[in-house]
């Protein structure tokens, strides 16, 4: 983990680099268009090298633990592990989960044994977008671990409490029930 880390720094400077504005400069700041322009390409790189990261170090959390995993084609990584013979999962129902939200390193984040079960409708924008599409692969009764790279989970920012930025982040799921 601590060489990924090491990996971004590069990157972080860069970024740096590109976006601090120069202490010296007496111009006004860029507009959206001159940005793009200017950064567009860099960003572009940028962000294909952590994607690329993040879908390494995924592929290699998935190995040491032998699971037997699918990707989907945005980049959710998913493993039913226990079929269930329920009601399958549709947009605009409601799914009721049992869960463990946790980073790649182990670090426990939310469960709903602490927390409850968690009901959401899907397809709303209520929760990470890699619940949403995994979620919509399972019946009720079944229990996958979803993969989420932070592009389908938290992001940038992480959620502000418990996971941090740019956090990839494990969910071990048990959809419960599905209902209108």
């Amino acid at each position: 983990m601590e060489r990924f880390y090491n990996s971004l720094l590069p990157i972080a400077f860069l970024l740096l680099t590109f976006l601090t504005p120069s202490c010296t400069q007496n111009k006004t700041s860029l507009s959206e268009k001159e940005f793009k322009n200017k950064y567009g390409d860099t960003l572009v790189k940028v962000n294909k090298i952590l994607v690329k990261k993040d879908e390494e170090t995924i592929r290699n959390y998935i190995k040491r633990r032998e699971w037997k995993m699918e990707v989907s084609g945005t980049g959710l990584f998913y493993g039913i592990y226990k079929k269930g013979n329920g009601a399958k999962a549709e947009v605009g129902k409601y799914a009721t989960i049992k869960y463990n939200i946790s980073l790649i390193d182990g670090t426990v984040c939310y469960s709903s044994d602490s927390l409850g079960l968690k009901t959401f409708r899907i397809s709303q924008g209520r929760v990470e977008s890699g619940l949403e599409e995994g979620i919509l692969l399972m019946k009720e009764g079944d229990k996958a671990h979803l993969i989420m790279p932070p592009y389908m989970a938290h992001g940038l920012i992480g959620d502000d409490n418990k996971i941090p930025p740019r956090s990839i982040i494990i969910y071990d799921v048990d959809l419960i029930k599905i209902s209108d």
